[in-house]
């Protein structure tokens, strides 16, 4: 398992007349939570399309439990329980400074490359990165 934590505050422009978090910033804050993850183990995007791979989202799933605030600090939990394949799986659990779950979400990714658009096998470099600092899990689900 890998696993990885960032925190942010959401910004003014992201509230809805509600006050809560627009649904939709969910997800990019769980792309910006994979970055991060991939960029500790050197596999930022930028980094990725120069080697000719590109990894689109195939399908993103979040489930709502309590709405995030505007300035409130927030914490996404990106946790990896295997190494890709083919595809690329990734949980997110979302919490606020009190230990609430405002939301859990997955996402698949997969490998193309980014000329042919076909899809491909994970790469030799980034498994082998990826193996380098997977550990054995004891508790393989986020709460």
């Amino acid at each position: 398992m890998i696993q990885d934590k960032i925190q942010l505050r959401p910004r003014y422009s992201e509230v809805d007349q509600m006050g809560y978090v627009y649904h939709a910033n969910y997800v990019t804050y769980c792309h910006q939570a994979r970055t991060e993850l991939l960029r500790k183990f050197e596999l930022n995007d930028k980094y990725l399309e120069d080697m000719q791979i590109m990894m689109p989202v195939i399908t993103f799933n979040i489930e709502y439990k309590k709405p995030a605030h505007y300035d409130e600090l927030i914490s996404i939990t990106t946790r990896v329980k295997e190494i890709p394949k083919t595809r690329f799986y990734f949980e997110f659990l979302i919490t606020n400074e009190e230990g609430h779950i405002l939301s859990k979400a997955n996402s698949t990714v997969v490998f193309v490359d980014k000329i042919s658009r076909s899809p491909k096998i994970v790469p030799d470099f980034i498994a082998k990165k990826l193996q380098a600092n997977f550990k054995p899990s004891l508790n393989p689900a986020l709460t």
